[in-house]
């Protein structure tokens, strides 16, 4: 989800920026995004239909200005997958960029409440707001 919302968010402003996502395993590779985000996406105007999931590469350590994870578990996961290719872990959570968050991880809506992808939409939309403010805009 947060990789279509920043692309949508990109697009709205103008700005031409690279956006990807990526996995800590290869359990979905290759797979749609979940039914459930798609239709929250879809919901307010994003189509993510065009993804597919993949799991980190050792050139995404290199290759991004900046690597983002969802909750402390990824960090984990990026942190033990950039020492075991012998690089340092650029990741910063997400939510980090949102100082009124009020959680520091994004929650997997996977197996949570019927209403867990609207809340996920709403903490990434704020996160990538402010990163593009901070980062992006001039």
């Amino acid at each position: 989800m947060a990789e279509g919302i920043m692309k949508a968010k990109l697009r709205e402003r103008g700005i031409d920026a690279e956006v990807d996502s990526c996995g800590t395993s290869d359990w979905h590779q290759g797979e749609l995004p979940d039914k459930r985000a798609i239709l929250t996406m879809s919901q307010k105007g994003i189509d993510i239909t065009d993804q597919r999931s993949r799991p980190i590469q050792a050139s995404d350590l290199d290759s991004w200005d900046h690597v983002f994870a969802m909750d402390h578990s990824n960090m984990t996961n990026i942190a033990a997958f950039a020492q075991s290719v012998g690089k340092a872990s650029p990741a910063k959570l997400m939510l980090s960029l949102t100082p009124n968050a009020i959680t520091d991880e994004v929650p997997d809506p996977y197996f949570g409440m019927e209403n867990g992808f609207e809340i996920v939409y709403g903490l990434l939309s704020d996160a990538c707001d402010v990163f593009i403010e901070k980062h992006l805009e001039a």
